[in-house]
């Protein structure tokens, strides 16, 4: 079974890989080279079965808590670049997806996440589903 919790923040960014140049950003990454932003909405879903006590899979109220602490809170109408949790992380949708998983995966069960999405404007959703085991 799975659940998905979807939750959403504002930010600015800028797509710049540090070890090239600014004219070779600027030719990569073309006008998402320029500061702009997005109003991200972020999906979390676990994966497992309802505890038979509650038949919940998993509490939402904690799963709020847990992604407000990791995620909202450090990048919520901030600049990604300048979110110390995401250093090094270029901000596509692919890199923002990928960390974000990485961020949950430390605070969560084992095994119970099952994909983190991103979607960046309403053609943009970048899906990972964690390194293949």
């Amino acid at each position: 079974m799975e659940l998905t919790r979807v939750y959403h923040f504002s930010a600015g960014h800028r797509l710049e890989d540090p070890s090239l140049t600014p004219e070779a950003n600027a030719r990569l990454y073309g006008p998402c080279h320029r500061p702009h932003g997005h109003n991200y909405y972020l999906e979390v879903a676990l994966r497992g079965w309802p505890d038979p006590l509650t038949g919940m899979l998993f509490d939402l109220g904690e799963l709020d808590r847990i992604v407000q602490r990791e995620i909202l809170d450090h990048v919520d109408h901030h600049t990604l670049e300048a979110v110390p949790r995401l250093a090094g992380v270029i901000s596509t949708g692919e890199g923002l997806a990928r960390a974000f998983w990485q961020l949950l995966t430390t605070v969560l069960p084992p095994r119970v996440l099952a994909r983190v999405v991103v979607v960046e404007t309403a053609k943009n959703r970048f899906e990972y589903p964690g390194e293949p085991s």
